[in-house]
């Protein structure tokens, strides 16, 4: 009996490992912003502290507005064990009011779960950022009194940062050092990346009050991937995950790019899953320093505020997908659109729930359309209303323009095509549509599959 179980074990080991499939390489996703993208009035920096075990990799980011008054806003982790950062972060801006200039950033530690030590770390950081900014803008422009700057970091869970190397590092900076150059922005992307395969920048333009507005972007993230982020609150409520930081030289009132930004991450980084566990220190930063030179948007009732906040939300996205493109082991991104609904959050909560499924997710991996795994996530999920699955329908969308596949039409299965099922989901790119047929509101997640890779990477990550 024994015997049989070793043999069926070799068995079904030597099958996983002929379906294994390669991860695609990723590295065509890097891509250098151009000098006219990136926003004035910021100078960045990426070095090599010390904090990773490799010597020489970039693992502490600066990113410092020279612009007096800059409005910051943000977004948190709601996980009970907010890491020390993400309770620095939120104490910072709630002294200033939603006022702060500078932002660091460590990778290979996420100096959670540290106690006491943590917090007295993370404060650290702050000073000695503070001191680099007061070196960087001229000294009646250097911000009075409170702290001026923002901490992240990122990696494993429970471990105490070699806070001295990141001091040491800090200090050694020359304020020359720091520039708005693309390599600058480039190797401060560098420094956020843990499991990342290439560093996540973007920059654009766009037209705000008459002036030319830039805005760049940066985040990590390709593991412990489905945040819930919300806005800073009085009382704040396994590795480091999704980070991210948005400059502007827009010119936004804190409380309205608070707003903005809200909004944006609901329907950005709040609708992405790479594996269904939620961070302890998921934070997305956004400045906002007046360089363009435009006068200050300070009403959400004004058409340019919600053009800015169209402009914030598209840009979020964009951002966000590239953690999902970026997922351990990713074989697939996939777009789940949910679509009838009576609610957004109705559509939002089946969108994840279709997401986080691992049986849908290795199904993709698989490339199997096994279009009954999605029903029954759908149908598993708590809405504001019961489900008729009699109004229900589920297709894929190819994204290559060609027909749509049904699979379900109002509660009725359909004659699947499989071999064009089996084409369809050999593409990278893929969208799974879900009507409900109960309404009007609709809303998207995006994911990608489970594969092999998956479970090594997470296996081994502390080795």
């Amino acid at each position: 009996m024994h015997r049989a179980l070793g043999i069926a074990a070799r068995s079904f080991s030597t099958t996983a490992s002929r379906c294994a499939k390669p991860t695609p390489s990723k590295a065509h996703l890097a891509v250098t912003p151009l000098q006219e993208n990136l926003p004035k009035g910021f100078v960045v920096t990426g070095v090599a502290a010390g904090v990773k075990k490799k010597e020489g990799v970039l693992d502490l980011a600066l990113i410092l507005s020279k612009q007096p008054n800059t409005s910051a806003a943000a977004c948190f982790t709601r996980n009970a064990f907010q890491a020390a950062p993400v309770i620095v972060c939120q104490d910072v801006l709630q002294q200033t009011s939603g006022r702060a200039n500078a932002l660091i950033v460590n990778s290979g530690c996420a100096n959670a779960v540290t106690g006491k030590q943590g917090l007295k770390d993370a404060w650290e950081m702050v000073s000695s950022t503070d001191s680099l900014l007061s070196k960087v803008m001229s000294n009646d422009s250097t911000p009075k009194g409170s702290h001026s700057s923002l901490v992240m970091s990122t990696g494993v869970i429970g471990q105490n940062l070699p806070i001295a190397k990141i001091l040491s590092a800090v200090r050694d900076l020359a304020p020359d050092s720091l520039d708005s150059t693309p390599e600058k922005w480039e190797s401060a992307a560098q420094a956020f990346m843990t499991t990342d395969t290439f560093p996540k920048l973007r920059a654009r333009t766009f037209e705000l009050s008459g002036k030319e507005v830039r805005i760049a972007g940066i985040d990590k993230g390709a593991g412990m991937i489905h945040p819930d982020m919300g806005p800073a609150s009085p009382a704040p409520g396994l590795h480091a995950t999704l980070l991210g930081v948005i400059a502007t030289d827009a010119a936004i009132s804190p409380p309205v790019l608070q707003e903005a930004l809200t909004y944006a991450v609901n329907r950005s980084f709040n609708s992405i899953s790479i594996d269904g566990d939620m961070s302890t220190n998921d934070t997305v930063v956004v400045f906002a320093n007046g360089a363009s030179g435009m006068p200050e948007i300070d009403d959400i009732h004004s058409p340019e505020f919600h053009k800015f906040q169209q402009e914030l939300t598209a840009f979020a996205a964009d951002l966000a997908q590239l953690v999902v493109r970026d997922g351990e082991g990713a074989t697939k991104f996939v777009t789940v659109n949910v679509r009838g609904a009576l609610t957004y959050e109705d559509a939002h909560q089946v969108a994840s729930k279709i997401s986080t499924s691992a049986l849908v997710k290795t199904a993709l991996y698989g490339e199997d359309a096994n279009w009954g795994r999605v029903l029954a996530a759908t149908g598993s999920t708590h809405l504001s209303a019961p489900i008729t699955p009699n109004t229900v329908s589920v297709s894929f969308i190819p994204t290559d323009g060609s027909e749509i596949l049904p699979l379900l039409k109002n509660g009725e299965p359909e004659k699947v095509d499989e071999d064009r099922a089996k084409v369809i989901l050999q593409k990278e790119d893929l969208e799974i549509r879900v009507d409900l047929g109960m309404g009007n509101e609709q809303a998207s997640y995006w994911t990608c599959d489970f594969s092999h890779e998956y479970v090594t990477i997470n296996g081994d990550y502390r080795s």
